[in-house]
């Protein structure tokens, strides 16, 4: 529930449940609603919580593959990797963006939105089963 108040830009919905979740799914709905805010120290502190998620390396291919298309700065560059997803670079990215040190707003907005939906998907799966 706390992905769905996300989607649709609900943060104080989305952030009393997953301040309660205490899981590290529950953490990373935490930290996303925190970087929306933004409130991007905050985003990492949650971030830190969560360390390896299950669906990292999933977004880390994806990730590049959105940004394939793109001509990517030093705030975004990380999108490239492709390999090991890094949720401090995205909160950094999300800032650089919000202050006018990076032009690449629609690739993170993409990215953001494949990372959505794959946690979602995760949390659907682990809810009601495959």
């Amino acid at each position: 529930m706390s992905g769905i108040w996300l989607l649709y830009n609900f943060l104080d919905e989305s952030h009393e449940i997953s301040q309660n979740l205490p899981s590290i799914s529950g953490s990373y709905w935490h930290g996303i609603m925190h970087r929306r805010e933004p409130d991007y120290g905050n985003a990492k502190y949650w971030f830190r919580r969560v360390g390896r998620h299950p669906i990292m390396h999933d977004l880390a291919a994806n990730a590049a593959e959105i940004a394939s298309g793109g001509e990517l700065d030093s705030a975004t560059r990380f999108l490239a990797a492709g390999q090991d997803w890094d949720p401090m670079a995205m909160v950094d990215g999300c800032e650089a963006v919000a202050r006018g040190r990076s032009d690449n707003q629609e690739i993170l907005i993409h990215t953001a939105a494949e990372e959505w939906r794959l946690l979602f998907d995760y949390c659907l799966q682990e809810a009601f089963g495959a």
